[in-house]
């Protein structure tokens, strides 16, 4: 019997040269839209929900880029003290993740911070709490562009250690643990969840493996933090982040996560 051909996801190699680079993508879309280069700072950071975002706009403490060039999203510039980053808010599940991520690193971003959302796994925690992932199982498609086929994505180790030690100077504590990515949120089902205890996962989000895998295959800067907040709506309080308290507290741990991996 012949053997079977491999699904798609798995046939080709992750290693081979693309024809589609994200430096031409801003630059079409720097043209058609008459802007000057853009150079963004070289600490960003990627907003899941949007929401932490909105707190900064909405207190003046960042302003819109209309220089950023790029078709899909909005870059906001975020001064604190003497440092300046980049945000940019929504960018849910793994492609979009990576493609905005590609983008801001041909742009001059030099250290990518992200801060998920994420639903608890582990019987052993209690949201909400803050997640420093270490690495995440790929159970989305975008990581096996970048990386051969395995289970899990990880973290640079370098990379943790230091954003570790700036969180703890901080006084910021988190749990710092693995995390199961998946393209399907409303097909998280007993079965899989049970797997993914056995395997000592914390949560379950939708873009931490695909951004440890690009990280990985391009030798970039990039932490993955996550916010778990529910139980995937099994509560009566989930997805409560705690209100403005708890807004503030993410932005004091993106904040000192991006002043740590600049510094790596």
């Amino acid at each position: 019997m012949a053997d079977k051909p491999l699904p798609p996801i798995l046939d080709h190699d992750p290693g081979e040269a693309t024809v589609f680079h994200p430096a031409n993508l801003i630059e079409a879309s720097r043209q058609q839209k008459n802007l000057p280069p853009c150079r963004v700072p070289e600490g960003c950071l990627l907003d899941f929900d949007g929401e932490l975002l909105e707190a900064l706009v909405s207190t003046g403490r960042a302003m819109h880029d209309p220089g950023w060039p790029c078709f899909h999203t909005r870059l906001y510039r975020w001064k604190t003290g003497r440092n300046e980053y980049g945000v940019i808010g929504g960018t849910i599940g793994a492609p979009f993740a990576v493609l905005v991520a590609e983008e801001l690193f041909s742009c001059g971003c030099q250290a990518l911070v992200s801060l998920g959302s994420a639903g608890l796994i582990s019987q052993d925690l209690q949201p909400p709490f803050f997640l420093l992932i270490e690495r995440s199982l790929r159970d989305e498609g975008t990581s096996y562009h970048y990386l051969p086929a395995a289970p899990f994505a990880a973290a640079d180790q370098e990379a943790l250690n230091r954003v570790q030690a700036g969180l703890d100077n901080a006084g910021i504590t988190l749990v710092r643990a693995a995390t199961w990515t998946t393209d399907a949120p409303f097909r998280e089902t007993p079965t899989r969840i049970d797997f993914c205890r056995s395997q000592a996962i914390a949560a379950v989000e939708m873009e931490a493996a695909a951004l440890l895998a690009f990280a990985s295959a391009t030798k970039r800067k990039v932490v993955c933090l996550s916010q778990v907040t529910n139980r995937m709506a099994q509560g009566p309080k989930d997805f409560d982040k705690g209100g403005q308290g708890g807004l503030e507290s993410a932005i004091r741990l993106c904040e000192a996560a991006l002043r740590a991996l600049l510094a790596a």
